[in-house]
């Protein structure tokens, strides 16, 4: 009874009470405009579902189509983006993790990273227009591809140094101990340990590119036409939407909910394999 009365106790049970009150209102907040999206993007993109959607190209205004010129050129771009940046990313992470440690390059490539990390993607995308499109005289999907690695290298670099910094140092010493050479230690136990950290930051880093429209529209811009040719304009699922949800033809509007349904059910996808995968993310 003298705690209740205390007015020390009634002041902190009711801004515990407030607080939790409003993180709950919050997060509620936060997920009926998720909700929200998720189901306004169901139901417009549900409609839109058929296998002509999987098979043929971007029609004309009025015409029927899909959106398989689209989706073979994200894939594609994606790919390459995924090629040029992963090991450069890794490597750079595994220099910072096991070479560079304390120093103050170090400290440098983390803070630069860090700003790349957060830039806007349209500057990533002005910066590749001038330095490849410009010169090249076209927009090409290999410029697209380019500007998705840089989007994708802060993040591979940030995971990798995180999950190399996260393998205990006694496992570093025990392979050291038994004479093998610095490199192989890295190679055949870090990389071993940290593999499930480090494929989970690559599937995020996917996630993140695959939905990017403004860079694309400086470097790959799109095509009408079904094409696999990387060193001119390319067709890409961003792209696409943004066009045909801003024309005022239904035909090009359903595509654009059906290629915006289908985008965000890779970004789920691949994150909940991530999710999966993080569960095994510390060293055994």
């Amino acid at each position: 009874m003298n705690a209740v009365r205390n007015p020390r106790y009634l002041r902190r049970r009711f801004w515990n009470i407030f607080h939790l009150s409003m993180a709950m209102i919050t997060t509620l907040f936060g997920l009926f405009w998720l909700v929200w999206i998720l189901w306004t993007t169901i139901s417009y993109g549900a409609t839109a579902l058929n296998l002509e959607l999987f098979t043929g190209d971007t029609p004309a205004p009025g015409s029927i189509g899909g959106l398989r010129n689209a989706f073979v050129g994200s894939l594609l771009m994606i790919g390459m983006a995924v090629i040029l940046g992963t090991p450069v990313g890794i490597l750079a992470g595994t220099f910072l993790a096991e070479f560079a440690q304390g120093s103050r390059l170090a400290a440098a490539i983390r803070f630069f990273n860090d700003i790349l990390l957060s830039a806007p993607s349209i500057v990533i995308g002005l910066f590749i227009y001038a330095v490849v499109v410009v010169p090249m005289g076209s927009f090409s999907g290999f410029a697209g591809a380019l500007s998705l690695a840089i989007l994708l290298l802060p993040v591979i670099l940030r995971t990798t140094d995180e999950m190399l910094g996260m393998v205990p140092s006694t496992m570093r010493e025990a392979a050291l101990a038994l004479g093998a050479p610095h490199w192989k230690m890295i190679v055949q136990v870090n990389y071993r340990a940290a593999r499930s950290g480090i494929l989970t930051g690559v599937l995020l880093a996917v996630a993140r590119i695959s939905g990017e429209t403004a860079p694309l529209l400086f470097t790959a811009l799109s095509n009408q036409f079904f094409s696999t040719n990387l060193d001119k304009p390319i067709a890409n699922v961003p792209v696409v939407i943004f066009h045909f949800a801003m024309s005022p033809y239904p035909e090009w509007q359903h595509l654009a909910w059906a290629g915006a349904l289908i985008a965000a059910m890779a970004v789920l996808a691949l994150s909940l394999v991530s999710r999966f995968l993080i569960k095994d993310r510390s060293p055994r």
